[in-house]
């Protein structure tokens, strides 16, 4: 486990470019909301953000897109607060791509 001073570290290009391909999915509007938000955070993604995406990805996509739409919230079982965090962050921007 990491401390929690690293967890608001940067990751490394290796670890982004890992992150980046293990959240390519099926549905294309899970890949939309993603692009996105790489789009706009991927410089200054941290290993706590690194770490609720992975959590994110081990979900279904529809389950996936239901949490990017906002039909449902995570559950507190598996959903901490970075993964809520992180989340909300998506969801913002997901918004603001459409009402561009």
């Amino acid at each position: 486990m990491q401390a929690p001073d690293d967890l608001d570290q940067p990751i490394g290009a290796r670890a982004l470019s890992k992150l980046k391909w293990r959240c390519r999915r099926g549905l294309l509007e899970n890949d939309l909301f993603i692009a996105r938000f790489f789009e706009r955070h991927e410089e200054n993604l941290t290993v706590r953000q690194a770490q609720a995406l992975e959590t994110l990805m081990d979900l279904s996509d529809n389950d996936l897109l239901d949490l990017l739409l906002a039909r449902k919230e995570p559950e507190p079982a598996w959903a901490g607060a970075g993964v809520i965090e992180l989340l909300q962050l998506m969801r913002t921007d997901g918004a603001r791509s459409l009402s561009s």
